[in-house]
């Protein structure tokens, strides 16, 4: 039992003061002697005994009475928080496309939020969580209205994020009773998300109803010849084998193509469009099928005359670098010392200085303004590198130096795989391939270097100079034969390759919402000119940089939606791109939600939404208990009435 008024409990000492005055009012009986009353005695020892009981019986009632009346203006309750203390419950509801599913009562994501409308409290403070937006401190008016308003969105929010939401919320907050309500179909991409460390919440598992899914997983593209274009739709299957599925493409929204087609269990096929091989292809594909999930059965892309990159040799013949910058994806040219035209530097992406023996003065100049414009520059020193002449070349570019030359034979045996130069290039680390070795190197000396791949004593073989707004990349030895057999490696064609196209990012068929994103748009943009991307519903300004020659966009937060969307330059539409929704949101795997109470013991979950609130309001709920004790002193008053009244000593 709690108190609100606690402090009107001292009025309890004033009790003494009635069973004072009872006492001092018992009075003593006087003996008068009288004759022949013996037979008396008896009677009158009773009659006296009998008026203390009803004294004391008066007492009694009076200070049940005061008593009574004292618990009663102490306001005395029943409840699992003090009165003084507020209610405040974190809600998360997962609105990922995920839960645009159906469960047994509907929508999962709509009839989750008509449910916490319905039983949650209407005297507590929320605070609200979902993917999208975060509501803190909030009235249960409040809340309703955001739930009567959410939405499905392509954004995930991590568990430790949410933990930290959490935190924030609760942070500095005194008299607050603080309770945790997660709910979410739990899907596996909240993998290793919970640790022993995680703080506990009451978890709903949202559901659905069905277990089969088939979605459109990527398409690709390869020209069959001159005239005709194969489109490749990958498609993956999810649960049972599925028979004569319509699949439709089209250009913009003229259908241009229909097939259908039939898939294993939890298998991936290709289908393939044979079409005309055009300048521009707006392309979307749809397929009619009812499953799980229906974000996933329409798909953007756009195809393009294929921009090249144009890569700039200059110095020694390599023959290696033009096998590697195939005409189909580069513009490679290349150049003596003596023959260079500095009137092509502005115009390329990438230039390699190949084992040139020392940089004049002229070419330095030129390299430097190029690099300065968003231009990425390789340099490879030759065995007889003149040290003075790159090291005024390097600390103008890129504020380093190189040392004179070591001759000692060492293995490449170190590779950065968290650079994004080898992003996606293997499939697992490799630590036993066949080390390649240089007879002699020039290390380098600078305060922003990255090393990409290093030598068996972890000093650079390849390094990135890190600049805020160009990319130099320092080959510490010379390539040649008679230096090195790094040619021979593996590791030289993605190393090289990559360093073409990182020089600049060409619109890809399509991307992904919620993924980082960024494209190089080759454009001259005036003095605060800046580009725009829209759509028929929407506009945004991205984060973007500006060189001389092009523009770097960054996308993430934006879009929000599937479709196309058109890069602008005032009225001037420069590319359009297509944005498709995240393709781990079709995973039909969820967490074990057995196994994840197994192994933390602070995480309760339930089935029902009713049930977690209905329990939550329960342990909140007060239950008053001054009308009682109002009415035990007016059943005191009573008893005393009647003892006065009908007891008769």
């Amino acid at each position: 039992m709690q108190f609100q008024n606690p402090e009107i409990l001292y009025f309890l000492a004033l009790l003494i003061i009635p069973i004072l005055v009872h006492l001092f009012q018992l009075q003593k009986f006087e003996k008068i002697p009288f004759t022949n009353v013996a037979f008396l005695q008896k009677l009158v020892q009773q009659t006296r005994k009998s008026s203390r009981i009803k004294k004391w019986l008066i007492l009694g009632t009076r200070l049940l009475l005061l008593s009574a009346i004292i618990f009663a203006f102490s306001q005395p309750y029943f409840s699992s928080k003090k009165i003084e203390t507020k209610q405040q419950t974190f809600i998360y509801l997962d609105n990922s496309l995920s839960t645009n599913a159906t469960g047994e009562k509907g929508n999962l994501l709509k009839i989750a939020a008509q449910e916490i409308i319905e039983n949650a409290s209407k005297n507590d403070r929320y605070s609200l969580q979902t993917n999208t937006d975060f509501y803190k401190d909030i009235s249960y008016e409040d809340l309703k209205s955001n739930l009567l308003n959410i939405k499905n969105s392509a954004k995930k929010v991590g568990i430790k994020n949410v933990l930290l939401k959490i935190n924030s919320s609760q942070k500095n907050k005194t008299k607050t009773l603080n309770k945790s309500i997660f709910i979410s179909d739990f899907q596996n991409t909240y993998n290793n998300e919970f640790t022993n460390v995680t703080k506990g919440f009451s978890g709903i598992k949202l559901e659905s109803s069905k277990k089969n899914n088939i979605s459109i997983d990527s398409v690709f593209t390869n020209n069959t010849n001159a005239t005709n274009l194969t489109v490749n739709v990958v498609i993956k299957n999810q649960g049972d084998a599925k028979n004569n599925i319509p699949i439709a493409i089209f250009n913009k929204e003229k259908l241009v193509s229909k097939q259908s087609f039939s898939i294993e269990e939890n298998t991936n096929k290709t289908i393939t469009f044979t079409l005309q091989n055009i300048t521009e292809f707006l392309g979307k594909i749809d397929i009619t099928f009812s499953d799980t999930f229906s974000f996933d059965n329409t798909f953007y892309f756009c195809i393009n005359t294929s921009k090249k990159i144009n890569v700039l040799s200059i110095g020694n013949n390599a023959n290696f670098l033009s096998k590697i910058y195939t005409k189909d994806e580069f513009n490679f040219s290349t150049s003596t010392l003596q023959n260079v035209n500095y009137n092509a530097i502005p115009k390329q992406q990438i230039i390699i200085l190949n084992e040139l023996e020392k940089i004049p003065e002229t070419l330095s100049k030129s390299i430097i303004e190029f690099s300065k414009k968003g231009g990425t520059i390789v340099i490879i020193p030759n065995i007889k590198s003149e040290v003075q002449s790159y090291n005024l070349f390097l600390n103008k570019i890129a504020d380093s130096k190189i040392k004179s030359k070591i001759s000692d034979t060492l293995k490449i045996t170190n590779i950065n795989f968290n650079h994004p130069l080898f992003k996606n290039v293997f499939s697992k680390k490799v630590l036993n391939f066949q080390y390649p070795i240089v007879k002699s190197h020039y290390p380098i000396l600078s305060k922003n270097k990255s090393n990409i791949i290093s030598f068996e004593n972890n000093s650079s073989f390849i390094s990135e100079l890190n600049s805020s707004k160009n990319k130099v990349y320092w080959v510490s030895s010379s390539l040649s034969k008679s230096n090195s057999n790094f040619l021979n490696s593996p590791l030289v064609v993605p190393v090289f390759y990559n360093f073409g196209k990182l020089s600049f990012q060409h619109k890809k068929m399509y991307y992904y919402l919620e993924k980082e994103n960024k494209i190089d748009v080759e454009t001259n943009l005036e003095k605060d000119e800046i580009l725009t991307i829209v759509n028929l519903n929407s506009s945004f300004i991205p984060p973007q940089q500006t060189y001389q020659n092009k523009v770097s966009i960054t996308t993430k937060d934006n879009p929000t939606e599937v479709g196309f969307y058109n890069i602008i330059s005032k009225k001037d539409t420069l590319q359009t791109i297509a944005f498709n929704n995240p393709k781990e949101e079709s995973s039909l795997k969820f967490l074990d939600i057995n196994s994840l109470k197994k192994e933390h013991k602070n995480i309760e979950f339930s089935s029902s939404i009713a049930d977690v609130f209905n329990d939550l309001n329960k342990k909140n709920e007060v239950q008053w208990l001054w009308k009682w004790f109002l009415a035990l002193a007016i059943v005191s008053l009573l008893l005393e009435i009647f003892i006065l009244k009908f007891y008769k000593p």
